[in-house]
């Protein structure tokens, strides 16, 4: 009897927590069916975590939604089944499903804000959890609550319970969200793109939180993410979704180390890996556009972007997933991969490219402070007046041609500083030249056309810089018009062409909406808007953090190309460090409104380190599973700019300061110290802490 209940245990513990067959998921409107999701499958087990990849509209949070069955009126589930515990959802009461979600199943949101009520108190909030699902007492309520606040480390756990959502940070909020998630300690925990939101840093706090509560619960969890970098860390399953289809999946070892489907080897060649290098081997974009869900081809839904592709084999029929053999659990829906060859470049594909030397400067920043008074009552215009030091003694310079990369986390002084150079804003102290004239005194609506067109902008964000009402053609004009390039309608209108010619768009485009554009073709436009009137200077801010991983590698080449044409100079503000390595000359480290180092690339991510810029290469989520790297994880937030610390600015969240006598760190501001060769750092750490620096990031030969 005893044996038979043991082994009905050892049954119990090896059933999959999750089990989706043949998925499918369609949006009902106006138009007709919409189907968002076909024929997905997979299996989560107790404790493991699955990675669900790829662009924007392949339905990977739909399949999330769709496991919550949070669809709205509009989505509807027409075929397969998700079964959890055993169990199909399908025939579960409403009551059951109220039961489980938030209970059995939580979901992380990208939006930590919007999970949030702003009205509510922290603690509120967290004692609803067990309250509702488990109807405990408000002493225990409490009791639980504070101490999952304490296990996401947070500081001053009691005063977080009392605090409201605005009164934390993006971080802060985000490890509540976790917390709230956590605290009925679900068996399958939904993460829809937790990390996005937030800087590296935070990010790998983030990550390490949920990878230790995962391990220490046994939650089992699927991890929607279009970053493969954050997969490789945190999953031990990796599905690739495309047009609403699941592609490929096995262990991440199998699909990183030998990917069977054409679609995951372009995301992988889309992306700056430690390899590659923007001259000896360029990034490689997927060429096309994700299908529109009723315009989907036969046969493969890659089969029109795909150099493999065979007409009458890849769009004969539907396409099944097909197990790859060798491989445990590992299937690819291509027909064709035992037959391709994996090494074989795309026609056309960028080869190694001359490096450009750079010139001489173009861009001079000397001793730039940036000061904002503000009230302390400032909707009454009461109270004292306080100084916000958003840019502290910024000086460095940008030769002709160079990249140079400007990298921090969010309050930094990165966007502040744009601002100055771009005369949104005027400087409190110091010099800022472009060319031969002085800049920083005069604002944008007082600058000659010349000084205007020659320091231009390219946004973070494409869909907020393009007028609604107006075409594509019309705005480039307007913006030739404003610059005074040509004397008439129709020598602006050939100039037009010539610029959307120049960022590789149809010409026909001229006549379209923004509507009627995708994310990477209206970035294009604000390229072709920023060199329309032959800029010096372009400030990329952020240009590709918005974008899908295909279309990021597309706009992060014609970048380049445009500036190897023109000689450009290039400000490129990132809080991305795979990216700054691959296409920055130079790169400057910002914290709290200084900079703590500076250098060239190379320098920048070898040894020795300023302490700030080794945490930030650290959290660098890397996809590749031949690099090791050292494991440093910041703690605190970034202080106030409002209120900054004494001493060095990063003294706060420093593990090295204990090796710097007498307090130094925490009373003096540290001098800028020549490493060498003009790699400068803003330390107090003597040379031999810096000579026993270990690499950070070391690349190791993949196994066979």
């Amino acid at each position: 009897m005893n044996e038979a209940i043991g082994n009905e245990r050892v049954q119990k513990a090896v059933e999959p927590i999750l089990e989706i067959e043949n998925l499918s998921i369609s949006f009902f409107t106006r138009a007709g069916e919409i189907p968002a999701v076909m024929d997905f499958s997979c299996t989560v087990m107790p404790g493991e975590a699955m990675g669900i990849v790829g662009e924007s509209g392949c339905g990977k949070s739909t399949v999330s939604l769709g496991i919550m069955r949070d669809l709205s009126n509009v989505g509807k589930i027409v075929g397969g089944r998700i079964k959890f515990k055993g169990r199909d959802m399908a025939e579960m009461s409403e009551e059951e499903l109220r039961r489980i979600r938030g209970n059995e199943i939580a979901m992380i949101y990208q939006e930590p804000m919007a999970s949030l009520n702003p009205a509510m108190k922290i603690g509120k909030q967290l004692m609803e959890v067990p309250l509702i699902h488990e109807k405990v007492s408000k002493q225990e309520a409490w009791d639980r609550a504070l101490e999952m606040v304490r296990s996401v480390r947070l500081p001053d756990p009691e005063r977080i319970m009392r605090s409201y959502p605005h009164q934390l940070s993006g971080g802060q909020q985000q490890r509540i969200v976790i917390a709230i998630a956590l605290l009925s300690k679900p068996s399958l925990l939904l993460l829809d793109e937790p990390t996005t939101a937030l800087d590296v840093t935070v990010e790998a706090g983030i990550v390490e939180l949920v990878k230790g509560l995962g391990k220490e619960y046994g939650t089992s969890m699927i991890f929607v993410s279009h970053n493969l970098g954050l997969i490789l860390e945190t999953c031990d399953r990796i599905t690739v979704m495309y047009s609403g289809e699941a592609v490929e999946t096995g262990s991440v070892k199998d699909v990183f180390d030998r990917m069977r489907h054409p679609y995951t080897q372009g995301l992988f060649r889309s992306i700056p890996l430690p390899g590659a290098d923007k001259n000896a081997r360029p990034l490689i974009a997927i060429p096309g556009q994700l299908p529109l869900p009723h315009e989907r081809p036969m046969g493969c839904n890659f089969g029109p972007r795909c150099q493999h592709f065979v007409d009458g084999v890849c769009n004969a029929a539907d396409i099944p997933m097909i197990s790859v053999k060798g491989h445990e659990n590992h299937f690819s829906r291509c027909v064709r991969f035992d037959e391709i060859d994996w090494a074989k470049l795309p026609e056309g594909a960028q080869t190694a490219r001359a490096p450009i030397e750079p010139g001489a400067p173009v861009l001079k920043i000397d001793g730039l402070k940036k000061h904002y008074q503000i009230a302390a009552n400032a909707v009454f215009g009461g109270g004292e007046k306080r100084t916000v030091k958003a840019n502290e003694s910024i000086s460095f310079e940008a030769r002709e041609s160079e990249t140079v990369a400007i990298v921090g986390e969010s309050g930094c002084g990165k966007s502040t500083l744009a601002k100055v150079l771009l005369g949104l804003e005027t400087a409190t102290e110091g010099i800022v030249t472009l060319g031969n004239t002085e800049i920083q005194d005069t604002p944008v609506e007082e600058r000659d056309t010349e000084t205007v067109a020659g320091i231009q902008m390219v946004f973070q964000n494409p869909f907020d810089t393009l007028n609604p009402s107006h075409s594509v053609g019309a705005q480039i004009m307007r913006t030739l018009e404003k610059f005074k390039v040509g004397n008439t309608v129709e020598e602006r209108r050939n100039r037009m062409y010539e610029l959307l010619d120049l960022v590789k768009l149809p010409r026909a485009f001229a006549d379209r909406m923004p509507r009627q554009l995708s994310g990477g073709q209206k970035q294009r436009i604000g390229v072709a808007r920023a060199f329309a009137g032959n800029a010096k200077v372009v400030v990329a801010d952020e240009p590709v953090s918005a974008l899908d991983v295909s279309v990021q590698a597309a706009v992060t080449e014609l970048l380049m190309d445009i500036q190897r044409r023109n000689r450009t100079t290039m400000l490129f503000i990132s809080h991305d460090l795979s990216v700054v390595r691959y296409l920055a000359d130079r790169v400057v480290v910002m914290y709290l409104g200084h900079i703590v180092e500076c250098g060239t690339t190379d320098q920048i991510f070898a040894p020795p380190y300023h302490p700030y810029t080794e945490a930030l290469l650290s959290a660098i989520p890397i996809a590749d599973t031949s690099v090791r790297k050292r494991h440093i994880v910041l703690e605190g937030d970034i202080p106030s700019a409002m209120n900054p610390p004494s001493g060095c600015p990063f003294q706060t969240r420093c593990r090295y300061k204990q090796l710097v006598p007498d307090g130094k760190c925490e009373r003096e501001l540290p001098p800028f110290v020549d490493l060498g060769d003009g790699h400068r750092s803003l330390c107090w750490l003597g040379e031999d802490v810096l000579k026993r620096m270990e690499p950070v990031i070391q690349l190791e030969e993949a196994a066979e």
